[in-house]
């Protein structure tokens, strides 16, 4: 059933992975993988239009093939519509905080860049009032409680709920394997 789908989106709350694992399944299922905050975040931290985000995530869903990292409200009613599989990370909520003060703190002190070249920063990764961190706490029961509905109910496409990074791993390993040359 799963070779079959091929418009996957990886949900989950803020640090839980999905960016992660949504490139992981793309590359194991030949899928594209488009990051969503590159579509929603311009440089220097400048936000998206809503007009402008759902015209580009639009874009996106269009295709026949993609996985993607990320369902934001202003857009949801775009990837439900388009959408086949749902692989929801639900996972416990000091994990997933733990995975994003991490990643957090590295993309700091190694200025990695993000989102079309944008730095975190000490002061916006901790001190803003729209901070990553702050966004997690304003989420995280609101996506939590969104995932656990769509599991739940027969009227959103199937979704898988994956509590723990085990149940993350197993469900991963068993999705087909590509096929050698």
């Amino acid at each position: 059933m799963l070779t079959t789908m091929r418009r996957i989106l990886v949900y989950g709350v803020t640090g839980s992975g999905k960016s992660t694992l949504a490139a992981r399944v793309g590359g194991r299922l030949d899928l594209p993988y488009y990051p969503m905050d590159e579509l929603t975040w311009n440089p220097g931290w400048v936000t998206v239009s809503e007009q402008e985000q759902r015209r580009r995530v639009s874009q996106v869903l269009a295709g026949d093939e993609w996985v993607i990292d990320a369902s934001y409200g202003i857009w949801n009613d775009l990837v439900l519509d388009r959408v086949e599989l749902i692989v929801a990370l639900d996972l416990p909520r000091g994990l997933s905080l733990s995975r994003l003060l991490r990643r957090t703190v590295s993309h700091i002190v190694r200025r990695t860049p993000t989102c079309n070249g944008n730095l975190e920063t000490w002061r916006n990764a901790f001190f803003d009032r729209e901070s990553i961190l702050v966004w997690h706490f304003k989420s995280f029961k609101r996506k939590q409680t969104r995932m656990r509905l769509w599991h739940s109910s027969p009227d959103f496409p199937q979704t898988v709920l994956l509590r723990s990074p085990v149940e993350v791993e197993q469900w991963f390993a068993a999705l087909p394997q590509p096929e050698s040359s």
